[in-house]
């Protein structure tokens, strides 16, 4: 039966502790990635929107990375909008930059009405090729 290994990027924010949950779980060859927002390193939400946005995309492959992966190791993603129509363009943005080229991940996009003071999150799952590493699993 495969294990739980919880995963952290080297700079955790503050919010993993604050709620109490892992950055993500590596399961054999999968990594289940908790909601990613664009936090500041206290745990406060980034203002600006795109900003916000682009902050949850280098948080979430910050813990591709602390995982002995990237953004080519997704394949699905949803993502959690609180006025889905107004921040998708920014969302697209972010997106495209992230996945520029075929063949995309899956994506799931689903509107909200309150993300703990966010207006943005992104959940992912990867399939990785590499076996974990003692140190790139991160401090449990």
């Amino acid at each position: 039966m495969p294990t739980r290994d919880p995963v952290f990027p080297a700079n955790r924010h503050a919010l993993y502790e604050k709620h109490g949950y892992s950055a993500a779980i590596r399961s054999g060859d999968l990594l289940f990635v908790s909601g990613q927002v664009g936090s500041r390193d206290d745990g406060s939400p980034e203002p600006d929107f795109p900003k916000q946005v682009a902050l949850a995309f280098d948080n979430l492959e910050a813990v591709l990375e602390a995982a002995g992966g990237g953004l080519d190791d997704i394949v699905d993603v949803t993502t959690f909008h609180t006025d889905p129509e107004a921040q998708l363009p920014a969302v697209m943005e972010a997106k495209a930059r992230a996945f520029p080229e075929r063949p995309y991940p899956n994506w799931t996009a689903v509107g909200v009405t309150w993300l703990a003071g966010f207006d943005f999150e992104i959940k992912a799952v990867a399939r990785l090729s590499v076996a974990p590493e003692p140190a790139a699993a991160g401090a449990r």
